[in-house]
């Protein structure tokens, strides 16, 4: 009767949570959960801390693909658009230009290459960032309130390939946080 108790409420754990008193702590306390081989881990700290990113092993961002992939086909929407409009469908002789005057097709193809990256930039930070978040289970915690104030924070996800539930305690423990704790759903 205990073991479904166990798999019901480990169905419901989202990770486990080290509170830390200092930033270097952190720091040292991520590098050593990434050294661990965890990888689906976040802290939390009240400012920016530099070596947080590189500690979690935050290196590369698919952003700038997304960014250039939206410019190119910006870049061939606007081109193709007019293209489309002054050869194919509305072709017009003015001047006995070319139908296909490429040098004025060059501001809309530049202005669209623009727009598509810019927008591709902004929807695709909202969709890697998994945004908007109205609700993330970490602020089940009631002491992760002090997380914008005074206090870092360690959580290590029950998803992460490494996740043991008492291992994993057990080694936030031995990093010197002031508190441990269990985060759910």
């Amino acid at each position: 009767m205990s073991h479904g108790h166990e798999l019901e409420t480990s169905g419901r754990l989202y990770g486990l949570m080290a509170e830390f008193d200092s930033p270097s702590t952190l720091v040292d306390a991520t590098h050593q959960a990434y050294e661990r081989g965890h990888r689906k881990m976040d802290a939390y700290a009240p400012f920016p801390i530099e070596e947080l990113a590189e500690a979690l092993g935050a290196h590369h961002s698919r952003l700038p693909l997304l960014v250039l992939i939206g410019g190119f086909v910006g870049c061939f929407a606007g081109f193709g658009l007019q293209y489309w409009v002054n050869v194919i469908e509305y072709p017009l002789n003015i001047a006995g230009r070319p139908f296909n005057s490429w040098p004025m097709f060059i501001p809309v193809t530049f202005e669209m290459t623009i727009l598509f990256a810019a927008l591709t930039a902004v929807f695709g930070m909202f969709a890697l960032c998994g945004l908007p978040t109205p609700y993330h289970p970490v602020f089940n915690n009631p002491r992760f309130s002090a997380a914008s104030k005074d206090r870092y924070f360690l959580c290590i996800e029950a998803e992460d390939g490494e996740f043991d539930r008492s291992e994993t305690r057990d080694f936030l423990a031995s990093l010197g946080p002031t508190e441990v704790t269990e985060v759910d759903h």
